[in-house]
């Protein structure tokens, strides 16, 4: 069984160990929040459904899975690959290979046909990391940049906050805007605590929430 069971009918092909139930696997069904209104709440999980995989398992408020992703590389991959519920490519992402002091990925819309994952040639997002990020003595909250495309000069978002500790905002430049938030779960059942593996994506409604979670994957490269 996994840690959340309510996705142990769709676990069973790939996951047959039943030693990760707990009270607080239990517990996180309580503490899903509904989506309303004008946003919406994932529950993440750092960790693959795959035994042998590092990754992400991501649940909607009715306890369904809605993202995956397995990393059979467990050291500093070059792709991710995120995936919806069936193993459908959703995104991918690779790691520019320039030489450069910060981390910088590309963000690539993925199109399965017969199995296979299509890549367009450019990618329709581009992520670098901070380079005030690098400077141990800066002030500055700004984790990362989210560019339209590697061309663009002017990011289109930024992220702020410390992914370390599950509290990031990620603001839409032009709008002054939080579209997205990650925070630490809340627990409302007594005696239950959550790491930082398990934690709430909040996707405000017009957001895609497919590149939400990408964003999430190279947070957690950047910053892990």
């Amino acid at each position: 069984m996994l840690m959340f069971p309510f996705l142990k009918h769709r676990s069973r092909s790939v996951h047959g160990d039943d030693s990760l139930s707990s009270p607080e696997a239990r517990a996180a069904v309580d503490t899903v929040v509904e989506t309303r209104g004008s946003c919406t709440t994932f529950t993440v999980w750092r960790k693959s459904l795959l035994v042998s995989c590092e990754g992400f398992t991501v649940i909607d408020s009715k306890g369904d899975l809605i993202y995956r992703v397995d990393n059979y590389a467990r050291t500093r991959p070059e792709k991710l690959i995120l995936m919806d519920k069936d193993g459908n490519s959703v995104f991918l992402m690779y790691r520019t290979k320039k030489i450069t002091l910060v981390d910088s990925w590309g963000i690539y819309e993925a199109k399965d046909t017969n199995g296979e994952a299509k890549i367009p040639k450019c990618p329709i997002w581009y992520m670098r990391k901070s380079l005030k990020m690098n400077i141990l003595s800066t002030k500055s909250d700004i984790l990362a940049y989210v560019f339209s495309g590697t061309f663009d000069k002017k990011s289109s978002y930024v992220i702020k906050g410390s992914y370390k500790c599950k509290s990031c905002k990620i603001i839409h430049v032009p709008s002054n805007r939080t579209v997205v938030e990650i925070k630490r779960k809340e627990v409302r059942t007594k005696g239950v605590r959550f790491g930082s593996d398990v934690f709430d994506l909040v996707v405000n409604y017009g957001f895609d929430t497919g590149l939400a979670m990408a964003l999430v994957l190279l947070l957690d490269q950047m910053f892990s």
